[in-house]
């Protein structure tokens, strides 16, 4: 296509993956509504199998974009955007959970909410809940996450200084200081004296922290693939957005886990019954 160099702007190719990715998301909304309403389980697995290829599919084209030189600087900066909007969505979801913790939480006791005060006894938490101590586990975890957020700068900087040695220990690292994490908050799981449906309190907790753990797989299998294209020679000091990308994405989780850790498991629980 002559007419693609004679502007900054990248005009891509015809492309089946947008409208599959738009069928592929209908179908794994509709399988987890039908599955948590105990209509049937085989579409939630499809559903997550369509979006899996369809992520794979379509970044992998990306990558080659990137390749071919289709990613010039006023490209880079539109990608740039994409994903600080896309971090931005992500803000209001943990939001929302937030916002659901705190108006139990802050007001255990209001006369209007009867259901509330009988489910958790008039207090925070609930006096049937026996909560975590926050600094057992979640401190353990609260560190590795710092830590990995300082191993995946320092990727950054040794690529920004074509250390690719660096880069690579760097990632490498935190990678494996993010399925450290995961590891632990199963483990915690598995160790918890309470379930998602015994009340409120339990509800949130395992929406805000569970959700949160499914970022941390999400950025640790972002952060393996970049590990992969940096092992191949894809990056270099000049043109990184994948990887810029990436850190981005994981400061982020590292942010969320440190109000969670600091609401949910210190505050959360600071009363007498906690232990």
């Amino acid at each position: 296509m002559s007419e693609a160099h004679s502007h900054p702007y990248h005009l891509v190719d015809p492309s089946p993956w947008p409208l599959f990715g738009a069928v592929a998301g209908g179908v794994l909304a509709t399988g987890m509504v039908l599955f948590m309403h105990d209509v049937t389980a085989w579409l939630l697995p499809v559903g997550v199998a369509m979006v899996l290829v369809t992520m794979f599919a379509w970044w992998s084209q990306v990558i080659q974009e990137s390749k071919h030189g289709h990613h010039t600087g006023i490209v880079q900066i539109g990608l740039r955007y994409g994903m600080l909007l896309f971090i931005a969505s992500e803000v209001m979801f943990f939001a929302a959970f937030f916002w659901a913790y705190f108006d139990a939480s802050l007001f255990p006791d209001e006369a209007k909410q009867f259901l509330r005060v009988e489910a958790t006894g008039g207090v925070w938490p609930p006096v049937s809940i026996e909560t975590f101590a926050p600094f057992s586990l979640p401190f353990l975890n609260t560190l590795i996450l710092l830590l990995s957020g300082c191993t995946v700068t320092w990727a950054h900087h040794a690529l920004r200084e074509n250390d690719r040695r660096g880069l690579v220990q760097g990632l490498a690292l935190t990678v494996v200081l993010g399925i450290m994490f995961s590891a632990f908050q199963a483990y915690e799981y598995g160790h918890a004296a309470f379930g998602f449906r015994d009340n409120i309190y339990s509800s949130t907790f395992y929406m805000a922290t569970g959700f949160h753990g499914f970022h941390v797989l999400v950025g640790t299998l972002f952060l393996l693939v970049c590990l992969i294209r940096a092992v191949r020679g894809d990056f270099t000091p000049q043109k990184h957005i994948g990887f810029e990308a990436a850190a981005w994405y994981w400061h982020f989780v590292d942010v969320v886990w440190l109000f969670l850790f600091i609401c949910v498991y210190w505050w959360g629980a600071g009363t007498p019954a906690a232990h």
